[in-house]
């Protein structure tokens, strides 16, 4: 058996088994007809798989940092800053482009992601290729990396944002769990693709190619998307209906986004909501962008290390799943409860690292805080903001909470840069000691503050007609 389809077998056989369970849970019947379930199928695949793609281009980086660092192309402390721009202007993009996904709706904009970001990849594969070769310096590269880093974090920024944009037409609140489950395993199957198919890519080819082949794949699902993706039903053929969130019966004109913005933090939800996401982006990317750093420095690589894509994939997929199943069918279409018991899962983990650091079973208990954030994000970013936002603003609804897990994201690229170990001091487990203490307040602070969101739904403009 190729080695590529040893690595893929376990997800596909894991994929499989899901569907068949998925097809046999209790329904949330809403009176589609199968004509109508089958076109939002191929609506709404394709757009996630350009997702996981955008996710591909996006992780490859970090993916990669300890062969970049061996290879003395970026270090750790480079990769910091790197990762930490390119974190704090996707954070803070979508203040333009959250309004621009609700002007020109989310199929135009998941074209400009995959575009934009396929042209970005490219650059910075051209710019690794010109520092190996010794055509431009070690310092100029770093500063072109973390350019075209920051551009393609901004392109990205429209990956979520058109994801929800295109889906919240097309999905009733009853509906949205499962689906914020299934986005759960679009970031699952993204984060394998970027850091198993790169990693692989690393060892048969070129360093370059860890950019060129993401840009390639993307270029190809953008010219596919051109030709399935509709924003809403009626531009498919199929009648709009009521979805029951924050626009439902809101037939006026659409507001500007300093309007909706203003009128979105005049509640408390969404304040408590972008305040966890801070913290979920802080602590998925403490996890996933330094375990391997730290398998790598400390010599303590095993399994996990080995097939970190698959098993952060695996996590993913099972928390998505277990997210959107108990909030449709255990706590009726609420968010914060799935959350809370989440973020509890997050905080038993912290502290189980803390005293497990040179041992392997820190590694499998970062695969399930993995499980934890992925499906925290998928319930928050992925479906509350459909329901607090409501379809016609779910741009701007998306990208301000989507925005808070890269500052938050930012913050711990910064942090941990700083104060983590380097040279001979980071071969010992011991002094990685900042990485989980890090984590544990901002953990318990996110589960606080989900336990308040325990009741909360999305409240209607006006009564549906």
């Amino acid at each position: 058996m190729p080695a590529w389809l040893n690595q893929l077998l376990p997800i596909l056989l894991l994929l499989a088994a899901i569907a068949v369970v998925m097809r046999r849970l209790p329904k949330v019947d809403l009176g589609h007809s199968e004509e109508f379930r089958r076109r939002r199928f191929f609506n709404w695949f394709p757009l996630g798989l350009t997702y996981a793609f955008l996710y591909m281009g996006r992780y490859n980086l970090s993916a990669n940092a300890p062969e970049l660092d061996a290879l003395h192309l970026v270090s750790k402390q480079e990769f910091g800053n790197i990762d930490g721009w390119g974190s704090a202007v996707y954070g803070v993009a979508f203040l333009l482009n959250g309004p621009l996904t609700d002007r020109w709706g989310g199929r135009a904009t998941i074209l400009l992601a995959a575009g934009g970001s396929a042209l970005m990849n490219v650059l910075m594969g051209v710019a690794l290729r010109f520092v190996q070769e010794g055509q431009v310096d070690h310092t100029a590269a770093v500063a072109a990396m973390t350019v075209l880093f920051s551009a393609n974090m901004y392109f990205q920024s429209f990956g979520a944002v058109s994801i929800v944009k295109v889906n919240a037409p097309w999905f009733h609140v009853r509906e949205r769990g499962m689906l914020g489950g299934v986005f759960g395993i679009l970031i699952s199957l993204g984060l394998y693709f970027a850091y198993d198919w790169s990693r692989f890519v690393a060892r048969h080819l070129p360093m370059p190619w860890v950019f060129h082949v993401p840009a390639l794949l993307l270029l190809g699902f953008l010219a596919l998307d051109v030709f399935i993706i509709r924003d809403t039903p009626s531009q498919a053929g199929f009648k709009d209906f009521d979805t029951a969130d924050a626009s439902s019966g809101d037939a006026g004109e659409r507001t500007g986004p300093l309007d909706v913005a203003r009128r979105m933090f005049s509640q408390r939800v969404i304040w408590i909501i972008v305040a966890i996401e801070f913290c979920s982006g802080f602590l998925r990317n403490a996890v996933m962008k330094w375990y391997l750093v730290f398998a790598d420095k400390t010599g303590l690589k095993g399994f996990v290390s080995a097939h970190w894509g698959v098993l952060l994939c695996i996590a993913g997929i099972l928390g998505g799943v277990f997210a959107g199943f108990i909030s449709d069918h255990v706590f009726e279409s609420r968010r914060g409860p799935v959350a809370s018991v989440l973020y509890a899962g997050l905080v038993l983990g912290t502290v189980i690292v803390l005293f497990t650091l040179s041992f392997p079973v820190a590694g499998w208990t970062v695969v399930f805080m993995s499980l934890c954030v992925i499906g925290v994000h998928g319930m928050l970013s992925g479906t509350a903001s459909m329901d607090f936002g409501g379809k016609k603003n779910a741009g701007v609804a998306t990208g301000i909470i989507d925005g808070f897990v890269y500052l938050g994201t930012a913050a711990q690229s910064f942090l941990y840069g700083s104060i983590l170990p380097s040279g001979d001091a980071a071969k010992h487990p011991g002094n990685w000691m900042p990485w989980p203490m890090a984590m544990l307040p901002v953990a318990l602070v996110g589960f606080a503050l989900a336990t308040r969101l325990w009741n909360a739904r999305p409240e209607r403009r006006a009564a549906a007609h």
